[in-house]
């Protein structure tokens, strides 16, 4: 029997150990809603069997039913390998949160933490987001305000794909056909997704460097969902880099440097699972080194999305009747699947990628690669890049930047948590010294330097070396030859000071 304790399972010796049985069994049930609890193994899986009598069962169901609450119903029973005795206890619940011995746990890796007042809150906030079907109720706006156009595409393409069972021609009766019109009055779901006047707004913008001290284009939109997804997804179609590429019959190919299967699925996605109470606007963030997709609306609480990618858990749909309507249209594919559709479509393709767990939302991140220095543009015929110029924070060695604090799981290349506000004061140079002729005597290095150093003004001489992936004394002499040419300089000390560029660097974009 090869048992492993995880996020799902706890091994204990013997009863022995039941008070911390109980603990895990509430932590478990707050992360997973459901798990299994082994009493008779050591940590490491080993079977150690113990003395079970119908007495140990019942000191098991006892204390399970005075110490966690809400009251659980687990099933207990006793099993037999090789003539050793062990006792398996089965458990689920979704009342959650639960408490042992009047506290509240949570289960990590294979402990259990205590939570705090604070991470108990959000937990009960989670509870009454994801259980309460908010979109499906009415508003006060009636059929006659919804967007024709929306509509008449969303039943189209619903019919296409036969995922709309309601058959009819009239789409208000199939708007009553489905609950999304009752009493004359829209559900939210369907204000949202067909009428103009719902607030959700989505800023669009392309920047010219790292940060967003410049742009060089912003565009604001509001109106309905389905007229804003099309929106968002023709303006990054039209802002990121195609590779040209000529078939054998001479036909000529575009290829995304992105792949738009998972543009579109983030797109979609930050949408879907966006918080619509809160007033703050969808993004789409164009940089020179990669694309960044955020929506307001935290995420479930305890989870990553490595739980989501590896299969480990269920969607939870903070939208429900929102999520329906876009699966009736193929634009969401199976419900829960998002991240992992994603995931799998950036490793196929080599693109590197993460997700970034915000205080106050999601981020998505594609960074951005080159083709090579032939063929390189974009739908509007634009050349970001120059031969020996920093190709979407790969070529020559160097990562793309900035990088928040993370955690990290190696096994999938996906991280999140929270981003790193590096607060660059943008437009803030001094212009000495160096000039526009000047600047091109500086090496590709170090330039590459002053564009991290905008990205983070902080950033330490060992950890530049690393992204730059070339030795720390190396790094060194380039900081000093910049702070000689007062291209930059140090303000406060090595531990707790930061950099200052003196000069314009604008021109390295161009």
């Amino acid at each position: 029997m090869n048992i492993q304790e995880n996020e799902n399972i706890e091994l204990k010796k013997s009863t022995g150990e039941l008070k911390q049985a109980i603990i895990s069994i509430a932590s478990i049930l707050n992360k997973h809603k459901k798990g299994e609890l082994y009493f008779g193994f050591k940590n490491d899986g080993t079977l150690t069997g113990f003395e079970v009598t119908d007495k140990t069962l019942r000191d098991i169901s006892q204390a399970i039913a005075n110490h966690i609450e809400p009251q659980i119903f687990p099933i207990i029973r006793k099993e037999t390998q090789s003539n050793l005795n062990f006792i398996v206890v089965t458990f689920e619940g979704n009342d959650y949160p639960y408490f042992a011995y009047g506290r509240a746990y949570i289960r990590v890796a294979d402990e259990d933490k205590q939570l705090t007042p604070s991470e108990l809150q959000q937990i009960i906030l989670q509870k009454h987001i994801y259980q309460n079907q908010w979109d499906s109720n009415l508003t006060n706006y009636n059929f006659t305000e919804t967007n024709t156009e929306s509509i008449t595409t969303f039943l189209d393409q619903s019919k296409k794909v036969g995922r709309l069972s309601i058959n009819d021609d009239d789409p208000e009766m199939v708007f009553n056909k489905s609950g999304l019109l009752k009493d004359g009055k829209l559900c939210y779901a369907a204000w949202h997704l067909f009428c103009d006047s719902q607030p959700v707004e989505i800023q669009l913008g392309v920047f010219r460097d790292i940060t967003k001290s410049t742009f060089t284009d912003i565009k604001n939109y509001r109106g309905n969902l389905y007229s804003l997804l099309q929106k968002a997804e023709s303006y990054v179609k039209d802002k990121i880099n195609w590779n040209v590429e000529l078939g054998a019959d001479m036909k000529r190919n575009e290829i995304p440097e992105i792949p738009l299967k998972a543009l579109r699925e983030t797109i979609v996605n930050s949408f879907a699972h966006r918080n619509f109470n809160d007033p703050m606007a969808n993004e789409i963030a164009i940089f020179p080194d990669r694309v960044e997709i955020y929506n307001p609306g935290t995420f479930p609480s305890g989870l990553t999305p490595n739980d989501f990618i590896t299969g480990k858990e269920r969607s939870r749909l903070r939208n429900p009747r929102i999520a329906e309507l876009f699966y009736f249209t193929r634009d969401i594919e199976r419900w829960g699947s998002g991240l992992q559709r994603i995931h799998n479509e950036c490793k196929e393709n080599n693109i590197e990628f993460r997700f970034d767990l915000l205080s106050n939302g999601f981020l998505t991140t594609f960074y951005r690669q080159s083709f090579g220095i032939t063929k390189m543009e974009t739908k509007s015929g634009m050349k970001p890049y120059k031969k020996g110029g920093m190709k979407g924070g790969m070529k020559g060695g160097m990562k793309p930047y900035p990088k928040p604090s993370f955690y990290d799981d190696s096994s999938t290349g996906i991280s999140g948590s929270m981003v790193e506000d590096n607060n660059y004061e943008a437009n803030n140079y001094k212009k000495q010294n160096i000039q526009s002729g000047d600047w091109m005597k500086l090496t590709k290095k170090q330039k590459d330097i002053l564009l991290i150093i905008a990205g983070n003004k902080t950033i330490s001489i060992t950890k530049t070396a690393e992204l730059l992936n070339i030795n720390r004394s190396a790094v060194q002499k380039h900081f000093d030859t910049l702070i000689l040419k007062k291209a930059i300089e140090r303000n406060g000390p090595a531990k707790g000071g930061f950099w200052k560029i003196l000069i314009d660097i604008d021109t390295i974009q161009k």
